[in-house]
Formats: C-alpha cells, structure tokens, sequence
C-alpha cells in the first residue's frame, strides 16, 4: 500500500463554484496509484467541496441561487466579525460539506459522465483556498 498527499491551493474570483477536475486528475496521474482512495478536505470555514453537475453551468447557477435563499445575507446574525457575508458562508459550507472520498479505480477517479469536482467560495471577495489531498492505494 502506498500513500501520497499534498496541498493544492486554489485562487477563487469570489462567489461561485471552481473546478478543479482537471488539477486533481493531473496530480493522480502523477502519483502512478492505479486502484485506492482518494481523499480532499477543504481547510476553510467558508469554502467547502463538491461533486456536481459539469457540463450545464446552469446547475451550479441555480445551487447557488438556492444557497443564497437558505442562507441569506442580513443583520440577523450574531457573527459578522468579516461583514454580512461571513456568517452565510459559515451556513453554506456546513450545508454541502469540506470533504470528498473519491474510489480511484484503474489509476483515474471514479466520477460519473457528467461529474466534476468544484471548490465552493462563499465569500464575496477572492480568496486564496488550500484544500489537503490524500491519496492511499497500490
């Protein structure tokens, strides 16, 4: 059994959704593990990690849209030491989780036709993410 991981840093352009399928895939064919698990942990509190819809962007449109309606922006809340947005980020991330396990099957991962791997920025302004990745198989 072998293992593998590293920190891959992402730039967002603020709120929406980024994919980084393609990073992933390039550093796990670079690993040279054929069959195992792959793990991402989004190490931030208003970011999180999804796998999603890749080829019609108005999914990602209406995910975001209807995050805004469950987690609206207001004065409402007691934390808002970073601005009006803080705490709904907060929401947002606990709502579609920081984490992925992914099966690596035949040294790719195991997504489906239409799936993709997207960080998740809930925050209004850019911000640079990290996300720690682990990679154990043979």
């Amino acid at each position: 059994m072998r293992q593998a991981s590293t920190i891959l840093t992402i730039d967002t352009p603020g709120r929406g959704f980024t994919e980084i399928t393609r990073a992933m895939a390039e550093w796990l064919a670079g690993e040279g593990i054929g069959e195992g698990l792959l793990t991402l942990l989004c190490r931030h509190t208003s970011a999180s990690l999804l796998i999603q819809e890749n080829a019609a962007r108005e999914v990602r449109v209406d995910l975001a849209q209807w995050l805004d309606r469950l987690a609206p922006e207001g004065a409402h809340y007691l934390h808002d030491d970073e601005g009006p947005d803080d705490m709904p980020a907060h929401l947002k991330a606990t709502l579609t989780g920081v984490n992925l396990q992914i099966p690596v099957i035949g040294g790719r991962m195991a997504l489906g036709t239409w799936q993709g791997l997207y960080l998740a920025e809930h925050r209004r302004r850019p911000h640079r993410r990290e996300i720690a990745v682990h990679l154990i198989g043979e």
